[in-house]
């Protein structure tokens, strides 16, 4: 008889178990208010940076600015879609022009304006500025309790951390 309540006990403590971790689960799914500011704040900061490695492909020739402004924009739509999908973001009423490291007009009509070295040298101390003001927004969010929002704002960090070293790179290399 014994062995029958371990038995029962040890399936009570793993069912138990397991419920806790189903409701864990279910709780990383939710996005809290922080979680929900952040996409809102950082999908217009991502889709100026879009706009931004955008054109250069229309003004430099530039190999490596090229390659790098690609890189942004394979990085940074997808997190856009993936900040979208997340419940209860709601679409930008503004272009997040008061967001850390982003441009201003009068910046992205000089940037719009300029060619080869010209555009090459506002690009990337553009770029650098805006991932700077990235990597800050993402550390509010890198500790949120939705794993989720914490993997994304850590990627992002150590993502344009990177880019921002090589864009650093290019600039002494002019």
């Amino acid at each position: 008889m014994f062995p029958l309540i371990k038995k029962v006990s040890l399936l009570l403590i793993g069912a138990l178990i397991l419920s806790g971790c189903a409701k864990s689960s279910q709780s990383s799914s939710d996005f809290s208010s922080n979680d929900i500011t952040f996409a809102e704040m950082m999908i217009p900061h991502h889709e100026q940076a879009i706009e931004m490695s955008e054109l250069a492909f229309q003004n430099t020739s530039n190999s490596e600015v090229l390659k790098i402004a690609q890189e942004i924009g394979d990085s940074q739509s997808p997190e856009i879609e993936l900040m979208k999908s997340w419940t209860g973001v709601k679409e930008s009423t503004h272009a997040g022009h008061l967001m850390e490291g982003m441009l201003s007009e009068v910046e992205i009509s000089e940037l719009r304006a300029a060619k080869n070295d010209a555009f090459d040298l506002l690009f990337l101390e553009g770029m650098i500025k805006h991932h700077r003001g990235a990597i800050e927004m993402a550390k509010d969010a890198i500790y949120s309790d939705n794993i989720e929002v914490a993997n994304l704002s850590a990627s992002i960090m150590k993502t344009q951390e990177i880019e921002i070293t090589l864009m650093q790179d290019l600039l002494l290399a002019q």
